[in-house]
């Protein structure tokens, strides 16, 4: 190479190449590191082990309807007439149903023995002498929910590795878990670099910005089940970004940072993550979201020292976004014991054209429209945050990919991608 000449341009690497070294380099948790906590404070967390059901689930034949429950056999034509043996509410234990008789039956009650269907009230009237008529001929097993019938003893009712939402909460207080086996939170530290950021509610002086990222990027680490220390905006120093880095490298597990991934003379991030650990700088083959650091900083003076894993973002605020949704996400995810960090693509139709081919995947901000399509916004820029707050998702575009309106596309929901 001639002396003074800048290096040679390293070939794009492929986004799932990358993620998948990302995956391999990066070991999920120990089990001895679990821990027991209530099921009431589980939201977001990750079960580290296989939850079973103790139970039947309902644990008895109940009723879906309030009404009575009978004998199909007692009720030869609509309009017969059955003395009411008994009342039974939910939570009552029901003693066995006489026979050619009825029993005044509420929602969520026993089904007592010998029943074999329930009408609901709509369908009977009261009769004198503590009666009831039956103004309809019952089917075998109306009306009644099964014992078992959601869940069986024994069966696994929420995986390892998934990620405990409010409706996942809910099923395993059905099975009467009190505490789940979770894995512990990720400790991330995160901080941004650049002489022209300043914070919200200060002065904005010519040539400077607002720190966007830093709102962003604590968010979505929050959002992931993790605990984020911010260490803030380090200045444009070596000697300064080294230090951060030790600081965050003590107490953390993943450092994430934002800006001075790139090789100018007031990117110092390479340099300092270089210094105090190892790193690795890719150019992937995605728009927005080209350069990508990722790499070791030691926890100790030592070279064989235990290591935080550290991960440098773009700086310009969608291409950092959408950086960490495809790649950050997946990591942290990964060390929590998800099984299945892929996010699904589902096909859409497009309802816009992208008739000139990127030699880069694109990542496109779009929304879904009342007809049932995807819309464009307008202005894909790498540093329009509004597209990201206007959309609800990315259509996952090809490398040389063109779109023309009617086309299927590959949708990734917002929804999914932040959860």
């Amino acid at each position: 190479m001639t002396p003074g000449a800048p290096p040679p341009r390293q070939p794009l690497l492929d986004l799932d190449e990358a993620l998948g070294r990302l995956l391999r380099a990066v070991v999920p948790f120990a089990a001895h590191t679990n821990e027991t906590i209530s099921t009431f404070d589980a939201r977001g967390r990750v079960l580290a082990a296989d939850l079973r059901s103790l139970i039947d689930v309902p644990p008895a034949d109940n009723t879906a309807m309030d009404g009575y429950a009978l004998r199909c056999a007692d009720v030869s034509a609509a309009g017969v007439s059955l003395p009411v043996s008994q009342r039974i509410a939910a939570g009552a234990v029901a003693q066995p149903l006489l026979p050619g008789t009825a029993v005044r039956i509420f929602t969520g009650a026993q089904v007592p023995a010998g029943a074999d269907a329930v009408v609901m009230q709509e369908q009977c009237a009261a009769v004198d002498g503590g009666a009831v008529r039956i103004d309809t001929m019952p089917q075998a097993g109306q009306w009644i929910r099964r014992r078992g019938e959601d869940v069986h003893a024994g069966a696994v009712v929420l995986p390892r590795g998934a990620r405990l939402t409010p409706q996942a909460l809910g099923l395993a207080a059905s099975v009467g878990a009190a505490n789940l086996t979770v894995t512990r939170r990720p400790r991330v530290a995160l901080f941004s670099t650049g002489d022209e950021l300043v914070m919200p509610g200060d002065p904005l002086p010519p040539g400077a910005i607002y720190n966007s990222n830093r709102y962003t990027l604590r968010a979505l680490i929050e959002s992931l089940g993790c605990e984020c220390t911010d260490f803030g905006i380090v200045p444009d120093r070596l000697d300064a970004t080294r230090d951060v880095l030790r600081q965050a490298a003590r107490e953390h597990d993943v450092i994430v940072t934002s800006g001075g991934v790139s090789v100018g003379e007031e990117d110092h991030v390479r340099p300092a993550v270089e210094a105090e650990g190892r790193i690795d700088l890719w150019q992937l083959a995605i728009k927005p979201g080209k350069p990508l650091a990722f790499g070791e900083v030691r926890r100790g003076a030592s070279v064989d020292a235990l290591a935080a894993y550290f991960i440098g973002l773009p700086g310009n605020p969608v291409s950092s976004y959408v950086t960490f949704l495809l790649v950050v996400r997946p990591v942290l995810l990964h060390l929590q014991g998800v099984v299945d960090v892929t996010p699904r693509g589902l096909p859409m139709r497009a309802d816009f054209d992208v008739l000139r081919p990127d030699r880069r995947r694109e990542f496109l901000r779009v929304r879904l429209n009342a007809a049932g399509g995807l819309d464009l916004f307008a202005n894909q820029s790498s540093g329009v945050l509004t597209s990201a707050v206007w959309g609800d998702g990315l259509v996952d575009n090809p490398i040389g990919g063109t779109i023309r309106a009617g086309d299927t596309v590959r949708y990734l929901s917002f929804a999914e991608l932040l959860s």
